[in-house]
């Protein structure tokens, strides 16, 4: 069972969604408004439908905190949902290719897609992103920083991106796409446009960046530990996600072993990457990932997110009521969700990395947590210092 844990509850058009995260140190002083923010930015992007307009998410805590700080008990957060119709929403019979919907029609024996795709929708993606700005705080209290963007969208890609994790956050969040490379703005609302123009959707890809794990986080002695296979499943967990790579990725499968593998230099060598350990490398190829642990250099993992299944110009389908062939259900929804899907993205990644950091170090509470991160800190430091030379 992992030390810290993620469970969700609630439908698309339900009276609330609520996040039950367990496994939470006590005395973790949790910012309300920072989880509300995540919440918001997770609304934002070029290209969202009108369900953006109508909802202002905002984190209710129902239980694990007490005068600001978690108490290690479960925390439970509740988003509301304004447009909570679900009861007299029509049926669905049409299935959408692409979505959930036929093959939930045929899992749970029934003709209405509703009840389907009310919980398959994209929607419940807001109680992950509350359960992952707690995360997100408790790595920052612990020195690790959580950085969530756009790469490309479509055809478009980012050519250049800043390492300075503050200046992407500050280009990102100037960004209509949450994109921290400005240049290519004006080609992805093109892009986003001409989808719109046509009843079409557009899909993208968004990186996840994490800075001041220590090495070691993660295992190998068995497969559930490796970290890599973690986030790979929690981002593939995302509604749409169809592809995850972590450093140079399917890049690696093309280029020979001494271009891929990141060297190890002695402290004196000169290198492009200092880790956490005081350990030098060449770069940071791996993605901060080797043998199913992290490096101590920064953690770097992309997934790649396809255009949504909700077409205005909707797709050839059947009806499912009388077998008749006809065009897909149109629901409500976006032409491009890919800068949204990077804030869920930065969630996911970072439930894994403070459910595996908290299983590192073990501890009930926030003070002793820090304890137990310092002296590992200070062993690794420890280890891999040279002998001194006796007289």
């Amino acid at each position: 069972m992992p030390r810290l844990d993620l469970v969700t509850a609630g439908e698309s058009h339900g009276p609330a969604l609520v996040a039950l995260l367990t496994g939470v140190p006590a005395g973790l002083v949790l910012d309300v408004a920072a989880i509300d923010a995540m919440l918001a930015r997770r609304q934002l992007g070029y290209g969202r439908g009108g369900r953006m307009k109508i909802e202002q998410d905002r984190a209710e805590v129902l239980s694990g905190m007490r005068h600001g700080h978690t108490i290690g008990s479960p925390l439970t957060l509740r988003i509301p949902n304004r447009d909570a119709s679900i009861e007299t929403l029509p049926d669905v019979s049409r299935p959408r290719p692409g979505h959930a919907d036929l093959a939930g029609m045929l899992k749970y024996g029934t003709k209405d897609a509703r009840d389907v795709l009310e919980r398959a929708s994209a929607r419940e993606t807001a109680a992950r992103v509350a359960g992952g700005a707690v995360a997100i705080q408790l790595l920052a209290a612990l020195g690790v920083r959580v950085t969530g963007f756009l790469v490309s969208l479509g055809p478009v890609s980012a050519t250049t991106i800043p390492d300075d994790l503050s200046e992407i956050e500050r280009l990102r969040d100037a960004s209509p796409l949450l994109c921290p490379d400005p240049t290519v703005t004006d080609a992805m609302i093109r892009e986003v446009d001409a989808a719109r123009d046509v009843g079409d959707t557009l899909g993208g890809v968004v990186e996840v960046r994490v800075r001041g794990l220590p090495p070691g986080v993660g295992g190998y002695v068995v497969p559930e530990e490796r970290l890599d296979g973690r986030l790979a499943g929690a981002l593939m967990r995302i509604q749409a996600m169809k592809a995850v790579e972590i450093g140079l990725g399917f890049e690696s499968a093309r280029r020979r072993g001494s271009d891929v593998h990141d060297e190890i230099l002695g402290l004196a060598d000169g290198g492009a990457h200092t880790s956490a350990a005081g350990v030098r490398r060449a770069g940071n190829r791996s993605g901060g990932i080797e043998g199913g642990m992290t490096t101590g250099e920064d953690v770097v993992v992309r997934v790649a997110m396809k255009p949504l299944s909700t077409l205005r110009r909707a797709l050839r389908s059947i009806d499912v009521a009388t077998g008749e062939s006809v065009t897909a259900t149109v629901e409500r929804s976006d032409v491009c969700a890919a800068p949204a899907a990077s804030v869920v993205a930065e969630a996911v990644v970072a439930l894994v990395l403070a459910d595996a950091l908290l299983t590192k170090t073990g501890g009930d509470s926030m003070d002793e947590v820090r304890r137990n991160l310092d002296a590992y800190r200070a062993a690794c430091a420890s280890l891999l210092t040279p002998p001194a030379a006796s007289g």
